[in-house]
């Protein structure tokens, strides 16, 4: 049998530990700040702006996880549940406040209120879906809520089709949100994991660049940066499909 840990013997965290355990807490909690200059940003047609905000508040949250883990978060600060903030945030940022941009800018048909309410509903049904992150297989079962992806590439190329291009790839990718098809998780992927996070580093780069530029972004630079969202969505149907059949095979 494993030899037991006597709790008793096991001493608290240092002041210095626990301190720094709630200040990682505090750096996931800025998304709420961040999804504020979004909001403020949108409300002033200042959409480049509000991309940027929506930018920083990824980089916190590819960031805040290795932090936690780093701090031991559930032993320093355990008063904090890390994960259901990091929802809250992440909800604000990568699925309602996007869908506030792609109503605000009318890039939607009428009712146009009623279209951008449906990737609301679908994004917050899989926010709450327990199995939504299959994290020893390193996959999120359903469209993992990329709203901002989605309000990006509609402010770019999508709302040139008209507002019925767009109202129809919300209801693909609201579809997608609730059914049981997989995507990689990047940072957990089963093969490849450096490609896909490299490959997001790059990507985030020439998204920054384009903002620079918006709305006057040269073409061929958002076509190259259609590239990584595109190769993802192939990567992850043949990582779920390899990963489906060496189930089988068991």
């Amino acid at each position: 049998m494993p030899e037991r840990i006597n709790m008793d013997n096991v001493s608290p965290p240092s002041s210095t530990r626990r301190f720094l355990g709630y200040a990682v807490h505090v750096y996931t909690a800025t998304g709420a700040v961040w999804a504020l200059l979004t909001g403020v940003a949108i409300f002033h047609d200042r959409y480049a702006l509000a991309f940027f905000w929506m930018t920083v508040a990824v980089f916190v949250d590819s960031t805040d996880g290795f932090l936690a883990r780093r701090a031991r978060v559930r032993e320093t600060a355990p008063r904090i549940d890390g994960r259901k903030m990091d929802d809250i945030a992440d909800y604000l940022n990568y699925t309602f406040l996007p869908m506030v941009m792609v109503w605000h800018a009318g890039w939607l048909p009428s009712p146009s209120w009623l279209w951008a309410s449906v990737p609301l509903v679908a994004s917050l049904m899989a926010f709450s879906n327990t199995g939504a992150k299959e994290d020893d297989n390193g996959f999120f079962v359903g469209f993992p809520s990329y709203w901002n992806v989605f309000a990006f590439y509609t402010a770019l190329c999508f709302r040139h089709g008209g507002p019925y291009v767009v109202l129809a790839v919300a209801l693909v990718l609201s579809v997608l949100s609730v059914v049981p098809v997989r995507f990689v998780y990047p940072t957990k992927a089963p093969r490849w994991r450096f490609g896909f996070v490299a490959g997001a580093v790059v990507w985030m780069f020439l998204c920054l660049w384009i903002l620079l530029t918006y709305p006057q972004s040269p073409a061929w630079l958002v076509g190259v940066s259609m590239a990584y969202p595109a190769l993802y969505v192939l990567s992850s149907i043949y990582l779920d499909a390899s990963d489906r059949m060496r189930q089988a095979r068991k």
